[in-house]
Parts: structure tokens; C-alpha cells; sequence
């Protein structure tokens, strides 16, 4: 099997050792405190022989929150916790990302004191239910941002910026995917404003190139990742007008030098179904940095993309999960541990399911 996957890439001026990723999981061990951890730490110490490895979603404010015991990154206190994580990842020569995330309307007024989530417009998210501090929920209608309150917002992704420089970190991730704030506005579907960020394919990418650039501040543009899910209908999203939206998008990132456009190209956390799916291919056109690729790849088919030149970089998720030395496994063309069991994925609190999974002996 070729070796393109494991050879190092220049990231601009980091230098890789591999081409393999850990995509961001969201995996809510993080405590009520929302603190960093040393249960964490070592989760990511596993892992580092990855080339890159992005945080998972790391909330900018207490407005961004949504899941239950996920990692802030909104006070001094949080940013001095994640300084043992990216110790430990330097320590075996890894470099770490930090993905920066406000949930908008996909959260629940329970995280808030009782006010409503915020979104683009006032539109309720159509799904089952919302895990939350008091348990399963209906979701609910969010509250429509002011276009006054956007800067606040574009603020907060700043200073969320600054305290993960402080902690350690080697670039950031800026998370417009999944149906989360910055993925809201860029759909027509759940962006249904007459302002200036909404409206229009232009006004839609707004808030994103907004905060691109608050972000690029305090990190030089080249340390700076966007990730986006233009296939997705996680969290309720899909529109019609995708494919325009997401080529539009991309080719206003591309004249940004950032670190990398990370495109959830593969179809397993869910398609909207409302025409052909876009590919890294497609992005190739409108994107000429470096590219990543995520979703659903095995190490054959990530071999194939990177060969080919459809990626530079591919991120993986379940597989990291229960093989934290899965770059020293495809080494050795080794099996892969059984996937974790689902119930582990996102609970809180333990080390089950999160740092007890056998590596290779050597």
C-alpha cells in the first residue's frame, strides 16, 4: 500500500510529520467547570503522533454553549487548564489546533439561565431532542440576533483566540460546520435576515469572513483553519442554494493564506439529499491552499485521496477513537481495534472509552 499518507507536509511553517489527523470529537469530559484536564491531557498525548491534531469544539463564550461538560475557552482559568494538553501533545512532537465553536440556535435556554439560544433568525431546529443539564429536551425556538450584537460575537471569537495562544496552542480552527453559529448563517435555511448578514449568498459569509479576520489579529493568517460541512444535515441543515453558497465561501477563503480549508466531504454524519455531493475535487477549483478531507475515509481510501491530489491532509475521527496509535498502525498495515462502543463517545467524567484502548507492542 503507497505511504503518501504518512509522508510529512509543510503545513506553511509548521512542518507535519504525517498527513494523518485527528479530526475534532466532541467527547464531554471536561466536567461541569468546563475545564481542561488532566484525564484530557492524556487523551491527546496519545494521539499526537497524528500530524496535526484539532481540539474538540471549544466553547468562545458562555452564549456559545450546547453540549453538556464540553471545554471552554472563555476564561483566563480555562485557558491555563488546556496548557498541560498542549505540553503533553509537544512533548511527542505533535502540533495542536484549538477549534473555536459557538452552538447558536443548536442548545437549549437551560445552558443560558433560562434566556433562549441565538441564532441568525428565529427559527427552531427540527430534531428529537437536546441533551441538556436537566436531561433529554425538546428543542426550542432561538432568539434572532441583533445586528448590533454581531460584533460582541466576532469579539468574543477574538478573545477566545488570544487565551488559546496563551494556552499553548500552534494555530485554530474556526468550526462553520454542522449546523452550529457560523454554519446557521451561511444557510438560507435557517438565515433568514434582511440586514447586512443575510439575504445574499455575500451577506450570508459575512459573520465568517468577519471573524476570519478579528482571528487573524492575534494569529497570522497561516495558522488559521475554517471548516465547513456543505454535504451535511447534522443539526437540521441542507438548503437548496448549497453548492453556490459553499463555492462562494470557499473562494473567499482562498485569498485569506489560511492554514487549510478542512471540508466534510464524506456523507456518514448525514446528506440533505438536495443534489450531488460536493467533492474535495470541486474545492480544488475554488480553494488553492492547503485542503483536508474528513468523514467516513479508511486508510486506503485516504491513501487514494492524497495520491491523487485531492487532499493534502485527512482528518480521522471514529477511528482515533479506539486506536490511539492509529498512524503506527497503518504503518504496519496492523488491524484496527474494534470501534468503541457508542454509549462512551460523549459521556462524561472516566476514563472508560476515552484512554483505555490497547495500542500496538513494540
Amino acid at each position: 500500500m503507497s505511504k503518501q499518507l504518512l509522508t510529512s507536509f509543510p503545513l506553511h511553517d509548521l512542518t507535519l510529520n504525517n498527513r494523518v489527523v485527528l479530526a475534532p470529537l466532541t467527547r464531554a469530559r471536561a466536567g461541569k467547570e468546563r475545564l481542561a484536564n488532566a484525564t484530557m491531557a492524556e487523551y491527546y498525548r496519545q494521539r499526537a503522533s497524528a500530524g496535526l491534531l484539532i481540539s474538540e469544539a471549544t466553547s468562545i463564550s458562555e452564549q456559545g454553549l450546547g453540549w453538556v461538560e464540553t471545554p471552554g475557552i472563555y476564561s483566563d482559568a480555562m485557558a491555563q487548564a488546556w496548557r498541560p494538553v498542549t505540553d503533553a501533545v509537544h512533548s511527542r512532537g505533535g502540533k495542536m489546533f484549538m477549534q473555536l465553536w459557538h452552538c447558536g440556535r443548536a442548545s437549549h435556554s437551560s445552558f443560558h439561565g433560562g434566556e433562549p439560544a441565538v441564532a441568525p433568525s428565529a427559527i427552531k431546529l427540527n430534531g428529537d431532542y437536546i441533551h441538556t443539564p436537566m436531561g433529554k429536551q425538546p428543542y426550542e425556538t432561538p432568539r434572532a440576533l441583533e445586528t448590533a450584537e454581531l460584533a460582541g460575537i466576532v469579539e468574543d471569537y477574538r478573545r477566545a483566540a488570544e487565551r488559546a495562544l496563551r494556552a499553548g496552542c500552534d494555530g485554530i480552527e474556526i468550526h462553520a460546520a454542522n449546523g452550529y453559529l457560523l454554519d446557521q448563517f451561511l444557510h438560507s435555511k435557517t438565515n433568514q435576515r434582511n440586514d447586512a448578514y443575510g439575504g445574499s449568498i455575500a451577506n450570508r459569509y459575512r459573520l465568517l469572513g468577519e471573524v476570519v479576520a478579528a482571528i487573524a489579529t492575534v494569529w497570522p493568517s497561516h495558522r488559521i483553519g475554517v471548516r465547513l460541512s456543505p454535504n451535511g444535515a447534522f443539526n437540521d441543515m441542507g438548503s437548496a442554494d448549497y453548492r453556490e453558497q459553499f463555492a462562494y465561501v470557499a473562494q473567499q477563503l482562498d485569498k485569506l493564506n489560511l492554514a487549510y480549508l478542512h471540508v466534510m466531504d464524506g456523507l456518514g454524519f448525514g446528506f440533505h439529499h438536495l443534489g450531488a455531493a460536493m467533492t474535495l475535487t470541486e474545492f480544488r477549483h475554488y480553494f488553492h491552499g492547503p485542503l483536508m478531507g474528513n468523514c467516513g475515509y479508511d486508510q486506503a481510501s485516504a491513501e487514494q485521496a492524497v495520491a491523487s491530489g485531492a487532499a493534502d491532509l485527512i482528518a480521522f475521527g471514529r477511528p482515533f477513537i479506539s486506536n490511539p496509535d492509529l498512524v503506527e498502525r497503518f504503518a504496519k498495515n496492523a488491524a484496527l481495534n474494534p470501534e468503541a462502543d457508542v454509549a462512551h463517545w460523549y459521556t462524561p467524567g472516566g476514563a472508560t472509552g476515552y484512554i483505555d484502548f490497547p495500542c500496538l507492542q513494540y
